[in-house]
């Protein structure tokens, strides 16, 4: 359950925007998402089988993200420190861990963003609502890749869908989202969550 949630996260899409009048250019999503330093808000998930999952979602930029999820659901995924590490908060065990460029989040987290870089966008278009870019590590494609979706007026990130290297598909679609706050260290460190969860 824990491992498919994972997966699940890692193919989130993003929600339906205001309609937009223009495809916005990589350069103008890459500027967006390079000056995203911190954010938070709700989500919904669709996992692989067709369920929903609910829960806050946690942006540290670069390389920290968090997805707490709602009840009943006992998962923590938090990324930090170049892996990700996902935390039953029911079981002694200790959390599954994968390195982060080994799955499409990487993408977002990255400390310098470049879409207009070479084999790393697959796929640009604009459904007339949002544009859409389905992007993958070119030196790695077969780690999968991630589709985002955007508006403008402010440009957004409003979903995304992670395809995995297993093959499984994952879309988030991201609810009332906050930026520019401060977000405590705490919040992206596995050892302190696994530690309040064996108390």
């Amino acid at each position: 359950m824990i491992r498919r949630s994972f997966l699940a996260i890692c193919l989130m899409a993003a929600g339906i925007g205001p309609a937009a009048a223009d495809q916005l250019s990589l350069n103008a999503i890459s500027n967006y998402l390079n000056g995203l330093k911190t954010a938070q808000g709700s989500f919904t998930q669709i996992n692989d089988d067709g369920s929903l999952s609910t829960g806050r979602l946690y942006i540290s930029r670069p390389g920290k993200m968090r997805f707490e999820y709602d009840p009943p659901e006992q998962a923590l995924v938090i990324a930090e420190a170049n892996a990700v590490f996902i935390i039953d908060k029911k079981s002694n065990q200790p959390p599954e861990t994968y390195p982060l460029r080994r799955t499409p989040l990487s993408l977002i987290l990255a400390r310098n963003i470049n879409l207009a870089r070479a084999s790393m966008v697959t796929n640009h278009t604009f459904d007339g609502t949002a544009t859409i870019v389905t992007a993958r590590d070119p030196e790695n494609p077969e780690y999968g890749n991630i589709q985002m979706s955007f508006t403008e007026n402010p440009v957004q990130l409003r979903q995304w869908i992670v395809n995995d290297a297993n093959g499984g598909t994952t879309t988030v679609i991201l609810g009332e989202f906050e930026t520019g706050m401060n977000l405590a260290s705490s919040l992206f460190s596995a050892d302190r969550a696994v530690t309040q969860r064996d108390r």
